[in-house]
């Protein structure tokens, strides 16, 4: 078997309990205090279950939060970039102390695990916010969720998982870290590159992962499939997407699909850091990060990031902490004059792109044109166009 890269940490942290364990915390879980999760919640909480959050063991306490936002990096010095915090207004978590546990549920209330409380903590909003996301403007749908669904209350300790999320969808797409690090050592795959990915992969994304897959031995494509804001194309789309696109213009041998369950925070560069981590507990040796990597827009349109922040914020840390290696690619398109896909470092003077604006690309969308294929694929337009149909 292939000699695959340690997780984050050095060991796979998964937190689901099994057996006798599992049935008498279960038994107890019925009679304990409940708190019921958001989805984004839902989401970190199957994460930590599976390993993905390695080295994490719960939702942090105000020492890990506070060494997250100022350093970027947890109190034993470890890397890592954005506070997992479960937090509540203070009235509805007034009665619970240090070392009571309390129960875990989705919204249907069904119990999902326990939450083993070692720290009750004032979680500031305000600085949650200004720090991880570089601004507090509630227009930004990672603030507004801190702001607004989060509380003034933070709740730190181990969870112990006693039922995972019973997904309908993807499921032979979902795949644990464990069952990835297994199918990449089946195939002898040493280096794995992995891109993420919210949106349809177009014709400039296809080029960054076979530019990727030329120097490892695998690709991932790990579309993100948690939370996401309301304007972004449904996972279920995208994944039509991804499949025709793999089926039809990827090597089959080389390319392996599987969702990644973390809900999108669009935290920029600080996100960027974040998914390389989770990747890496997945197995993955090399990490794609493209412009404005988990970028979003204000209400102007102006993105609150620069284009290349995301790939910046990689040079603060020694490439052994990371522990990944990044690929950072520039802006790429297809050219007329060389007839292929360039990018800004290697296109001819005066090139001539062939682009459409992300505005154009859905009207045309929405009225059934193809757009030109040295954009996108015109199976995935296809897909895209009955979507647009169907709203």
């Amino acid at each position: 078997m292939a000699d695959l890269i340690a997780p984050h940490g050095g060991i796979l942290v998964e937190r689901q309990l099994a057996g006798s364990k599992r049935e008498a915390l279960l038994e107890k879980a019925r009679g304990l205090p409940k708190i019921r999760l958001h989805d984004f919640e839902v989401s970190d909480l199957d994460m930590l279950a599976c390993g993905a959050l390695s080295p994490l063991q719960g939702f942090m306490g105000k020492a890990e939060v506070e060494s997250v936002l100022e350093s970027m990096r947890l109190p034993n010095g470890t890397v890592w970039s954005l506070p997992i915090v479960l937090a509540r207004p203070k009235e509805l978590v007034g009665r619970l102390s240090a070392g009571d546990d309390v129960a875990l549920t989705d919204h249907d209330e069904n119990v999902l695990g326990v939450l083993h409380i070692e720290d009750i903590y004032a979680h500031d909003q305000d600085a949650h916010a200004k720090l991880a996301f570089g601004t507090q403007d509630e227009a930004h749908p990672g603030v507004a969720r801190v702001m607004n669904l989060m509380g003034n209350t933070g709740l730190g300790g181990k969870v112990s998982v006693l039922n995972r999320v019973r997904y309908e969808d993807f499921r032979e797409f979902r795949l644990d870290p464990k069952e990835t690090r297994a199918y990449f050592a089946e195939l002898g795959w040493k280096t794995v590159s992995a891109f993420q990915t919210r949106n349809p992969i177009h014709r400039a994304h296809e080029y960054l992962t076979k530019v990727a897959l030329e120097v490892t031995d695998g690709l991932l494509i790990h579309p993100l499939v948690g939370a996401t804001k309301g304007d972004d194309i449904p996972a279920d789309v995208r994944m039509k997407c991804y499949e025709v696109l793999l089926a039809n213009y990827y090597p089959k041998k080389r390319v392996k699909l599987a969702v990644f369950p973390a809900a999108m925070r669009y935290g920029g560069p600080r996100e960027a850091i974040f998914h390389a981590l989770c990747r890496k507990n997945y197995g993955v040796t090399h990490f794609i990060v493209g412009r404005d990597h988990a970028g979003v827009k204000d209400a102007a349109g102006k993105s609150y990031y620069g284009d290349y922040d995301a790939q910046n914020i990689f040079d603060r840390f020694k490439p052994e902490e990371i522990g990944v290696e990044i690929f950072k690619f520039e802006h790429t398109y297809y050219d007329k004059k060389s007839q292929g896909m360039v990018s800004f470092k290697t296109a001819p003077e005066n090139a001539e792109a062939v682009s459409v604006s992300g505005t154009k690309l859905r009207d045309m969308l929405a009225k059934g044109e193809i757009p030109p294929p040295e954009v996108t694929r015109p199976e995935v337009a296809q897909i895209l166009i009955e979507f647009m149909k169907g709203k």
